[in-house]
């Protein structure tokens, strides 16, 4: 397998991009331009123009996934019959996070498929609100989702679903649920402990012991109360007002997702991550600012304070302006409520009780874990790594943290990423 060069295809892909944004209705749906109104309904969207894509990446809609209207960007296309590889994102993202791994591995022979996840970019149901219900986004709805995915797609057996962020979750949820379609899993920069358990071993307890055994979460209330007060950033983006907070940054919100990245990226030389000894307040709060926020701040004022300047820009070769741009014309247009309900729906407790149908499963495929080297993510939950390397997972391959990465590994190092991936499926065929 010879991979592309780096250079070309940044090369080819900047030149494009640079065409596409200038273009009549570049990133934009039914010929709006950046900034106009956007369409009135989700189903408005069109296709990427191909000049933002890398060649060989096609983007296009699959209907009736789940109720959705699934925008998809797909490699390896061109010959049927492929082994299929899945590949889910994480916020905020979109499926273009992928569009450096893609090609290559889709060209070892791989047909490569990755959406814009539920209430994520072009997928339907964009136009989410803070009072709509949650339970669409539930994580079992959302495996189903991936099922009728790559169904409708015309597979029974998917060679590897790959999941990064929120995805990691969600691509692990899958294996444990449908071992038998998605015959292996690799996770990136947010380990996966095992499904919720069960209470066990508690019938000849008292009522009143049964109770006092599962204590109320105080460690919200213990952050409040350090000086300085702070507050978790999954919580926070639980509220109301994390939506209108970011859609409607004072620093715009192009600014706002450039500080962003760069503030979760290597770039950004205070990550020095470690692992943290317990969940506490007080361990928690040596995680960095967007992690663990002052209380009395959203996250674009948290984020404002480390913009990187014009230099630090140009020097970007990860992400450059032209290619940020995908993302803020998305999330301009869409806002960031679609991405934030699957914060909301692990917090909010509803949804345990269907996960614990799962508990004491493991995951029984092959799998990988996949993390920046300066990524706080695969620490911010202590004990989650160890579980997965040790517990959740029965066929671990391997633990992988990428030297000059943050948390958008496959972004900032895709060609050591790809090479990973390969060696994983390679390994799997």
């Amino acid at each position: 397998m010879k991979f592309l060069s780096s250079e070309f295809t940044r090369r080819r892909l900047l030149q494009g991009l640079g065409a596409a944004v200038l273009a009549p209705g570049a990133l934009t749906a039914k010929g709006n331009h950046v900034g106009q109104t956007p369409p009135a309904r989700a189903t408005d969207a069109v296709p990427y123009n191909p000049a933002v894509l890398p060649p060989g990446i096609r983007s296009r809609f699959v209907d009736n996934i789940n109720g959705l209207r699934m925008h998809v960007l797909e490699a390896g296309f061109e010959v049927r019959g492929r082994p299929c590889v899945v590949l889910l994102h994480g916020f905020p993202e979109l499926a273009y996070s992928w569009r450096k791994v893609m090609v290559p591995v889709a060209s070892a022979g791989f047909h490569v498929i990755a959406p814009d996840v539920r209430g994520y970019g072009r997928t339907s149901g964009w136009d989410v609100r803070y009072d709509d219900d949650l339970a669409p986004f539930r994580t079992l709805n959302q495996v189903r989702d991936v099922l009728g995915l790559v169904s409708a797609f015309g597979y029974r057996l998917v060679a590897a679903v790959i999941g990064h962020d929120q995805g990691s979750p969600l691509a692990a949820w899958c294996s444990v649920v449908r071992p038998d379609v998605f015959r292996s899993v690799v996770m990136m920069s947010a380990p996966f402990g095992g499904p919720p358990a069960l209470p066990f071993n508690t019938a000849d307890e008292a009522q009143s012991s049964a109770a006092a055994s599962a204590p109320a979460d105080r460690i919200y209330d213990e952050l409040a109360a350090l000086k300085p007060p702070r507050k978790h950033y999954q919580r926070y983006y639980t509220t109301r007002e994390a939506n209108d907070n970011m859609r409607n940054a004072p620093q715009g919100v192009h600014a706002f997702l450039r500080a962003y990245y760069h503030m979760k990226s290597a770039d950004w030389k205070q990550n020095q991550p470690f692992r943290l000894e317990s969940r506490t307040a007080t361990e928690w709060a040596k995680l960095p600012r967007y992690y663990v926020m002052d209380l009395d701040k959203g996250m674009a004022e948290t984020v404002a304070s480390e913009m990187p300047s014009a230099a630090e820009i140009a020097r970007c070769r990860w992400l450059p302006d032209e290619e940020l741009r995908v993302y803020s014309a998305e999330y301009g247009r869409t806002g960031f409520q679609g991405g934030l309900e699957g914060y909301r729906t692990g917090s909010s407790g509803r949804f345990i009780a269907e996960q614990q149908i799962c508990s004491g499963r493991t995951i029984d495929v092959p799998s990988l874990f996949i993390g920046g080297k300066s990524d706080w993510g695969v620490y911010q939950n202590p004990g989650a790594l160890e579980r997965m390397q040790k517990t959740a997972c029965t066929q671990m391959l391997g633990t992988h943290l990428v030297d000059g990465a943050g948390h958008w590994v496959q972004q900032e190092q895709p060609e050591q990423v790809s090479r990973l991936l390969l060696q994983f499926l390679q390994r799997r065929s």
